[in-house]
């Protein structure tokens, strides 16, 4: 074990941040061991070292009470004492310290009602799949393993402790996170864990939209969510969690724009390209064309859906609402969906308006959203070549003063606020950006040349 695992104690000399986290895990162990306590690592940080991958957390399985824990250490935070979960502080680093214990009464399908403090062979009865049940004891340089995690490991399987269909029931939450494990690390499900999720899939709508959004998330941002989408689906959990995902089944598309076949086909398609991709690109690509089985007509000549990239921001920002993404999340996912199709005009824009779509937020998504939906298509890449080369030119460019006249400036001009002075400043602006005016002095006299003459011959 100790070539794989090189936990070794020495003297924190930096900052965790510029560190190895372990070193303080190593520390909290070895203080626990000193007070008489049983303490190992356990869990995700066990799994992923056997793997050979860099552990994200250390958490600290104990027979110390929560009471004794935070005795032990200065700084403690008790998120979940009454689960005897404790927050171990470390330089403003948290550190996971639970004591070993046994759940029951499961009502909410999430939460225990009661726990009992116990032994580690009961503790890890507890834990929910095989390969998060193992631990790691420091001072024999060993693994225990009490539930075939190892052998699973080997297997790259994702198993139930213990009775699957028990496992879900106690929490619901499980269902996705089998989903999420074996995408994350490139795992099957084992057939009988399986069955048992698709025969429990409805629970998961008792979770909270907070739980179901960050397992969602984990998937979407995975090295490859395409199979998450498709595992979710087999499931029958997508119908749950994403139900307008759903209704894009069947619903066909024009063939010469997509040979792929029917809308869920391409965006599955689409979503095959996205790899460890941001949360807000993963759900932009997940919903862009959410709304074509909303605006399908079968049009004489071909197979339109009118408007489906503003009427898919509107249910876009509606299915963000119910999966609780935070409201910067929410308008960036929406602005994908929402200017998805302008790319096809690029080539037709007037400057002002080009450079106006190149500064929209996080333009570099918008490019990969258009390129993810080009190969998942006609495979035709002109507009994303077109405007990925005047993004990266308008990057090179000073930024344009884009405000030289203000409403204060139209009242000085004698002319009465109101609708009118946005459109105004908006012509200012497109002038800005057209490069035909550049100075306080232009913008005033374009204003006077074009508004005021008018406003005081129609007066």
């Amino acid at each position: 074990m100790s070539d794989l695992i090189e936990w070794t104690e020495s003297p924190i000399e930096n900052k965790l941040s510029r560190m190895d986290r372990s070193e303080s895990a190593i520390r909290i162990v070895r203080v626990l061991h000193r007070a008489g306590h049983q303490a190992y690592f356990a869990g995700g940080c066990v799994r992923d070292k056997l793997r050979g991958a860099p552990a994200k957390d250390y958490d600290i399985a104990t027979s110390a009470k929560p009471e004794e824990v935070q005795k032990l250490f200065p700084k403690t935070v008790p998120v979940g004492v009454q689960f005897g979960v404790i927050l171990v502080m470390e330089e403003g680093v948290p550190f996971e310290v639970a004591t070993f214990r046994t759940e029951g009464g499961y009502q909410d399908g999430r939460r225990p009602t009661k726990v009992a403090f116990t032994s580690v062979e009961e503790d890890a009865m507890r834990r929910d799949f095989t390969v998060n049940g193992l631990y790691y004891d420091i001072e024999g340089d060993k693994v225990i393993d009490l539930v075939g995690g190892q052998r699973d490991l080997d297997l790259k399987l994702i198993r139930t402790i213990g009775d699957p269909d028990a496992r879900f029931n106690e929490d619901h939450l499980r269902l996705l996170r089998a989903i999420r494990f074996a995408v994350q690390l490139d795992f099957e499900i084992d057939r009988q864990t399986f069955h048992s999720i698709v025969k429990h899939s409805a629970l998961i709508r008792a979770v909270s939209a907070e739980r179901v959004r960050d397992e969602l998330s984990k998937i979407l941002t995975s090295g490859n969510p395409a199979r998450g989408l498709r595992l979710l689906d087999e499931a029958g959990l997508l119908k749950q969690i994403l139900p307008e995902m759903e209704t894009m089944k069947g619903v066909e598309q024009p063939i010469q724009y997509h040979p792929e076949g029917d809308v869920y086909i391409h965006t599955l398609m689409l979503v095959e390209g996205l790899k460890n991709a941001p949360i807000e690109l993963a759900m932009g690509c997940v919903l862009h064309d959410v709304a074509k089985p909303a605006t399908f007509q079968r049009a004489p000549d071909r197979i339109r859906f009118h408007g489906h990239d503003k009427i898919g921001a509107e249910m876009s920002r509606e299915i963000c609402k119910r999966l609780a993404f935070s409201n910067a999340e929410t308008d960036l996912i929406c602005a994908l969906v929402a200017e998805h199709l302008r790319f096809k005009d690029a080539f037709q824009m007037r400057v002002a308006t080009l450079k106006r779509f190149l500064s929209l937020d996080r333009f570099d998504l918008h490019l990969e959203l258009h390129r993810l939906d080009c190969m998942a298509s006609h495979k035709n890449l002109e507009a994303y070549n077109f405007c990925k080369a005047k993004w990266e030119e308008f990057q090179k460019e000073p930024p344009p003063p884009r405000r030289l006249v203000t409403g204060e400036d139209l009242i000085a001009l004698g002319m009465r606020p109101g609708p009118e002075f946005s459109k105004i400043l908006r012509v200012v602006e497109d002038a800005i950006l057209e490069g035909t005016v550049t100075t306080r002095e232009e913008g005033l006299k374009l204003v006077e040349s074009q508004f005021v003459k008018r406003e005081k011959t129609e007066s």
